[in-house]
């Protein structure tokens, strides 16, 4: 089992000690959230809470990912950054696929993203992006990053979608290793992107059960693209599991990297940022991952 940690909801100045406590820990990866603005008023509900309100206030810290992820890697040496997930849909492919190669490169080939669609009608408004062709706009966008960042160096690429159009083109620098996409989501549409684009998946908070059903469909879907061969991540954050040995059971239903957040493992006081750092560095001392 592979360990990650989340950065969501952490003052932006902590998330430098973070990274470096986690990679001399042993941890595998840190997940970056992405929250481009907070709208007053939102149009419709939150998917993931009961009654359909955000949980976090106005003011919670949502640095842009790309720009943390970078902070964070020039002062590190091994671990892996990834976004949980960027909206993709709100981007550009073509300079999203810029900055993603020009990350891996001065990463040495740590970064990866995880991309999903956006549930605000604001957020598509206010950047002047269509929310009713985010899901077709969001598979030629991964297409597109795909290609951009293939790992095999700068190289001509070309693309012709429906939403997404360009001649052959060069942009350097890019990877000398393909950059890893993870598809996000619960609904059907969104395994389904997972299972025919990514390279693996990546689950909201959710309990054991949930996790089961999405894991078996998307093993299902993977077999319907002739993908079941191919190696496929699954990232998960089980909300029911308190215990080292129960997220290393998650293994046996194909759980490849669980995000935890040691801090509220053992109550940590989450304002206290030496608080969290000293369960940061307990968790990994307890599940020996250095």
């Amino acid at each position: 089992m592979k360990w990650a940690l989340p950065g969501a909801m952490i003052a932006t100045p902590e998330l430098i000690e973070l990274a470096r406590v986690a990679d001399e820990c042993g941890y595998d990866a840190i997940a970056m959230p992405d929250s481009v603005f907070y709208p007053e008023h939102v149009s419709a509900d939150y998917p993931y809470s009961p009654d359909g309100k955000r949980m976090w206030s106005p003011e919670t810290p949502m640095p842009d990912p790309f720009i943390a992820m970078t902070a964070m890697a020039a002062v590190t040496q091994r671990i892996g950054l990834y976004t949980n997930v960027l909206k993709l849909p709100l981007r550009d492919p073509l300079l999203t696929a810029k900055q993603v190669a020009t990350m891996a490169v001065m990463s040495g080939n740590r970064i990866a993203i995880g991309v999903g669609l956006s549930w605000i009608p604001e957020e598509f408004r206010f950047t002047g992006t269509e929310m009713r062709t985010r899901g077709v706009r969001t598979d030629e966008a991964i297409q597109v990053i795909r290609a951009v960042c293939a790992g095999n160096g700068p190289e001509w690429v070309e693309f012709h979608g429906k939403h997404y159009d360009f001649d052959r083109l060069m942009i350097s620098p890019a990877p000398d290793r393909p950059v890893p996409i993870y598809g996000g989501g619960h609904s059907e549409a969104g395994l389904r992107r997972a299972a025919r684009h990514a390279d693996g998946w990546i689950s909201v908070n959710t309990d054991t059960a949930q996790l089961k059903d999405a894991i078996a469909r998307l093993t299902e879907l993977r077999t319907e693209y002739g993908r079941e061969n191919e190696h496929f991540e699954i990232d998960a954050s089980p909300t029911d599991v308190s215990d080292i040995d129960g997220y290393r059971a998650l293994a046996d239903v194909g759980v490849t990297r669980i995000r935890v957040s040691p801090w509220r493992l053992y109550g940590a006081d989450p304002s206290d940022p030496q608080a969290r750092l000293d369960a940061v560095r307990r968790f990994a001392d307890e599940a020996a991952l250095a």
